[in-house]
């Protein structure tokens, strides 16, 4: 198996690995069914204080494009989406986070996405698996069906469906979504 590893501006490390002769990043495409449903990680979200590093990192240097970005209000961005160079799966800067955010918001804001097919066909598996949900499923600020989960240290898990089922807020995608 071939790997290369790399660490970003903001000191993130991110492995690409390669699969069938492509290399693609190991954060973003694990596959994998159980339950009924498909589990296949769509995005990985993280803290960035520098976007224009990153953002020159991750586009000029990687060749990752955008996506689509949008924020808490109509009138500001919170969060930055780039899809990979050969794929629809994406990164998400969380953006305008405080250097000392606690654990708690630093949990909430660097998180995985699942993709899922029927968000509430998932919320039912999750509730036969045991899983300790806190949460209902709701429609996120760009326009897809979402359900968050943590995990014991209060990191999110996002479940997500492939595709809006409304108009996003803030901007238009620019590129294809995930299919399952």
């Amino acid at each position: 198996m071939k790997y290369l590893s790399l660490t970003d501006p903001e000191s993130h490390k991110i492995s690409f690995v390669e699969t069938d002769g492509v290399l693609k990043d190991s954060k973003v495409t694990a596959t994998q069914t159980k339950g009924g449903y498909e589990n296949e990680i769509i995005h990985a979200g993280f803290v960035v204080h520098d976007r224009p590093a990153m953002e020159h990192f991750y586009k000029d240097i990687l060749g990752f494009r955008p996506y689509w970005h949008g924020g808490m209000k109509d009138d500001r961005e919170d969060w930055v989406s780039f899809q990979v160079p050969d794929g629809s799966e994406w990164i998400e800067f969380m953006l305008n986070v405080p250097e000392n955010a606690d654990q708690r918001l630093r949990g909430i804001m660097n998180h995985i996405a699942l993709g899922v097919t029927d968000i509430h066909a998932a919320q039912e598996q999750l509730r036969k698996n045991g899983a300790p949900l806190t949460e209902e499923p709701k429609i996120g600020r760009d326009g897809k069906w979402q359900l968050n989960l943590y995990d014991p240290d209060g990191t999110r898990v996002e479940f997500m469906e492939f595709s809006p089922v409304q108009k996003p807020c803030c901007s238009e995608f620019t590129a294809p979504h995930p299919k399952p």
